[in-house]
């Protein structure tokens, strides 16, 4: 089945309500998607499924090739189980589905390993095989297998009364043959002594040679007349003599097959079961036998009562109040099956000795190490150490993380905040900050509403008005619940709480809720989106949720006697625990909790990425990153071309500089060198004509020779000029491609964030890093080359449970490690949050990354290319709030020397959050 983001895609159920209408109205008109099967109600649920398929995010399950659509991505799956049926031998797949029905293995890769040792030594009738005479290999088939002496006597014994060892059998089917290998529960060393494949006869017959030619290749040149000798010819032959072609028969292909026509499910040592389909087509037995059913069930006891010992034994030794059960089974079977156990594990320890042996002599005989490579294969030794290498990482900080060490509500938070900032486009949202957002959400002043609060509800609850949805269904789902028993919870029954939520927001996908007038009713809004979008399923805390926000707790008098006071002063304090008092959303939504709030928030942000308008943009994005790779591209081609232009004219220049140096040098041969006679002009000289007037000739060519150097100098110098002013100008223009690549650069990293959010990388435990500014909507430079910021922080998550598997599937020590290089308070556990907000232990992670590892040397490359966003972001943050604290210190000042005036409310409206006005509000001035 096609996979999106690692997870596989289940197809849409009919909802209950169409099945009833099955009953009810069988003519009624639905929405039939033929490729899958599916059947929807409305046109909106039609559309939007279909635009999901459509998306680039699939990936086929079997080749691994991803940004398919779901169309895509299913052909592929059943192109590759053709390919895959077509190739494996039609006679060996009923022996391999029957010897893996009710099979209790864990894991998939054991069970193939356990068929194949079983069967590649086996061959049956009509299988097409690779025959070895005397050195060529022959393509051939299998005509009649013949089993054992003993085997045979002892078929003909059973299926006749009396019969003679040495008769000839003419129908085969009469003998089993590989019956013992076909159990898997029998051990391999038994079936072997049992059923020993090696005494087996096989009559083949060679296919013709144009046949072999086409299969294997092999036969060729003087192999020619040997294929012509024994083309069509029978003979006998052993297992040894034979092999498959591994193009049908290996352990990949063997594993692709059983997927394909198994299922498994998920309870504790469930047995393997081939589709029922499957096992009528090949005669599997579809019916559990008595036998394998107690024999399953021992397993399950056996591997329940495992778990269970393995966690008292974590949990420490029983209390002296606690009593020991010892069940002592002495039942035969029970006893054989223990016997089996401890042989299989002793087999399978043999052959991790083996396995482990072969690796480690291979280890030897490596080359050198390359760098980079993988980063838990690097030690850090003392020559490191002492070049002043980190050891020990700093530890993120979990306390400072918005929600503390609240681990599923700092994710959701994250993750509502970066969709609406993300997709602040097409939901119009301004941008807001991290700290401003978790200011609103702690916000709890009735007097004063939180514009952010208001603007992000009205938002989601215009865009989930697209979204397709059950009317009621909260209302049905908690009225499915009484059927099981009316819960009371803080005081309010289900059936009151249904009468209660009745009436409210019923109109809430109609209800104008206008910017202008602070988007007036948007709580009434909320409880009629949630009605109608939510169920006890996919938001377990709707009952909670709904209480808080249409009760009131109860209020306790509780009597306080002041010391000589002569009456009692009644205090009346809420019960946080019982809810009696019917109240309005409105009234109680600033009252919830800041975890109910962004478990709202989260839930309708889940929503809200199904819609229409979130898809649009998502395509648009696709587009427009479609259109900057081309830029790039282009622009890196007109950078290179400068470059190789300034390069051109450098290397003239230095051409020119050289000649010159030779002539100043008195290398030029076209330079004259006269004497100082040549220049005299005195009469009576040696240069003096007949007529005793001076030979004009030297003193002309000298001047004619002084006035071509000035002129050859002065052209020089104009080129040299323009040569300057050429580089200048190409200079320039490098510069602008780099400011253009660095512009491309901060615009794929906006419009990617729109697509799919990827992390800076991950560090040699795993461990995730996060910075979320600079996605979608949000700026890193504002107008003017400002700095921006959207969260001013690094995040650390702890590994995910895929890649925790891969590190306790290598042998060496992680934890232990771990504790040395990350310290026990730096230790992430899965989906566990932690965060840098100093510039100064942001320095020392970096410094502590590894660049001799391939995860260490992507982050540091990946943190040292946003650098110079990161860098300056987290200082604004700092600089932010080193000033808010000043401002709040002034105000407290003030307002204790001017005891009179009250400043609660307008210290509230001076917070960042407060101030944040919706600028992209659609209806807004």
């Amino acid at each position: 089945m096609p996979t999106c983001r690692r997870k596989r895609v289940l197809l849409t159920q009919p909802s209950q309500l169409l099945l009833n209408a099955l009953k009810t109205d069988p003519h009624k008109e639905v929405y039939y998607l033929a490729q899958t099967g599916e059947v929807f109600e409305t046109y909106e649920a039609y559309a939007a499924r279909m635009s999901f398929y459509r998306l680039k995010q699939f990936q086929c399950e079997v080749t691994g090739k991803s940004g398919l659509d779901y169309f895509q991505a299913l052909e592929s799956e059943q192109q590759e189980a053709r390919t895959m049926h077509s190739r494996f031998p039609e006679p060996l797949k009923a022996a391999v589905l029957k010897s893996v029905q009710w099979q209790v293995i864990g894991r998939l890769d054991h069970l193939v390993d356990a068929v194949f040792d079983r069967f590649k030594d086996r061959y049956f009738p009509d299988e097409r095989v690779f025959v070895d005479i005397q050195g060529d290999k022959y393509y051939a088939r299998v005509v009649q297998v013949f089993p054992p002496r003993s085997s045979i006597v002892i078929s003909v014994n059973s299926n006749r009364q009396a019969s003679s060892s040495s008769s000839t059998i003419s129908d085969e089917d009469t003998v089993p043959i590989h019956k013992v290998a076909e159990d898997l529960k029998i051990p391999l060393a038994d079936s072997i002594a049992r059923d020993d494949p090696n005494k087996y006869y096989y009559k083949i017959q060679i296919l013709e040679e144009d046949k072999g030619n086409k299969s294997t290749g092999v036969t060729k040149g003087k192999e020619t007349s040997k294929t012509s000798k024994y083309s069509g010819s029978l003979m006998d032959v052993r297992c040894a003599d034979l092999s498959r072609d591994r193009l049908s028969f290996s352990k990949s292909i063997l594993r692709r097959f059983i997927r394909e026509c198994v299922e498994r499910e998920a309870a504790v040592a469930s047995p393997w079961v081939v589709k029922s389909v499957i096992a009528t087509r090949y005669g599997v037995d579809t019916v559990m036998s008595e036998e394998t059913r107690i024999s399953v069930e021992v397993l399950k006891k056996g591997e329940s009562d495992k778990r269970k010992k393995a966690w008292e034994d974590k949990e420490g030794p029983p209390s002296k109040k606690q009593k020991k059960i010892v069940v002592v089974e002495d039942d035969k079977s029970n006893q054989e099956q223990r016997d089996k156990e401890e042989q299989e594990k002793a087999e399978k320890a043999q052959k991790v000795k083996e396995e482990s042996e072969r690796l480690a002599a291979e280890k030897k005989k490596k080359k050198p190490v390359r760098y980079p490579t993988e980063d838990l294969d690097i030690q850090i030794g003392d020559k490191e150490k002492k070049a002043g290498m980190k050891v020990r990482k700093p530890a993120p900080s979990r306390t400072a993380m918005p929600f503390g060490t609240d681990h599923e509500t700092n994710e959701a938070f994250l993750m509502a905040w970066n969709f609406l900032v993300v997709y602040g486009n097409p939901l119009h949202l301004s941008t807001f900050t991290l700290d401003e957002f978790e200011g609103a959400i702690r916000h709890s002043h009735p007097d004063a509403p939180c514009p952010l609060i208001s603007e992000v509800h009205s938002t989601l609850i215009y865009n989930l008005r697209t979204v397709p949805f059950t009317r009621h269904s909260a209302i049905i789902s908690l009225f499915n619940s009484l059927e099981e028993a009316d819960v009371e919870t803080f005081g309010i029954s289900t059936s009151a709480l249904i009468d209660a939520s009745r009436d409210i927001g019923n109109n809430w996908e109609r209800a104008p809720l206008r910017h202008a007038e602070g988007r007036e009713g948007w709580e009434e809004s909320l409880i009629g989106c949630l009605k109608d979008h939510a169920n006890l399923e996919n938001f377990p805390h709707l009952r909670e949720i709904f209480i808080r926000l249409l009760y009131a707790p109860e209020a306790l008098e509780e009597a306080a006697v002041a010391s000589g006071s002569k009456a009692p002063t009644p205090v009346v304090t809420p019960n946080p625990e019982r809810y009696t008092t019917r109240a309005s959303p409105k009234e109680r939504y600033h009252l919830l909790s800041p975890k109910d709030k962004t478990t709202i928030l989260f839930f309708m942000c889940n929503l809200a990425v199904s819609s229409k308008a979130i898809h649009t943009h998502m395509e648009t994005c696709e587009e427009q990153l479609t259109e900057l790779r081309k830029q790039k591209i282009e622009v890196n081609r007109s950078k290179k071309q400068h470059l190789e232009d300034i390069a051109t004219l450098t290397g003239e220049s230095k051409d020119s500089e050289k000649t010159n140096d030779k002539k100043s040098n008195g290398g030029g041969e076209d330079t004259p060198m006269h004497d100082s006679s040549d220049l005299s002009e005195a009469p009576g000289s040696d240069g003096e004509t007949e007529n005793g007037s001076a030979a004009p000739s030297g003193r002309q060519s000298v001047r004619r020779a002084q006035a071509k150097e000035r002129e050859l100098a002065r052209a020089k110098l104009a080129s040299q000029k323009q040569a300057l002013a050429e580089t200048r100008r190409l200079d320039e223009e490098v510069n602008k491609c780099e400011r253009r690549l660095e512009q491309i650069e901060r615009d794929f990293r906006k419009l990617l964030g729109a697509v799919r959010v990827k992390p800076l990388g991950r560090d040699r435990f795993y461990n995730r890093v996060w910075w979320f500014d600079g996605m979608g909507s949000a700026l890193l430079i504002g107008n003017g080359g400002s700095v921006q910021y959207g969260t001013g922080r690094i995040f650390v998550q702890g590994p995910s449970e895929h890649d925790v598997e891969i590190l306790q599937r290598r042998e060496e020590d992680i934890p232990t490690r771990r504790v040395e290089e990350e310290g026990e308070e730096g230790m992430l556990r899965v989906g566990e949050w932690a965060v840098y907000e100093e510039i100064e232990t942001i320095d020392e992670f970096v410094a502590w990354l590894n660049p001799k590892g391939v995860r260490e040397l992507a982050l540091k490359n990946a943190i040292t290319k946003w650098w110079s966003h990161i860098g300056p972001g987290i200082r604004k943050r700092q600089a932010d709030l080193a000033q808010l604290v000043n401002t709040r210190t002034q105000e407290s000042s003030s307002s204790r020397r001017s005891a009179r005036q009250k400043h609660s409310g307008s210290d509230v409206s001076r917070e960042p959050y407060m101030m944040w006005t919706n600028r992209r509000a659609v209806n807004a001035a």
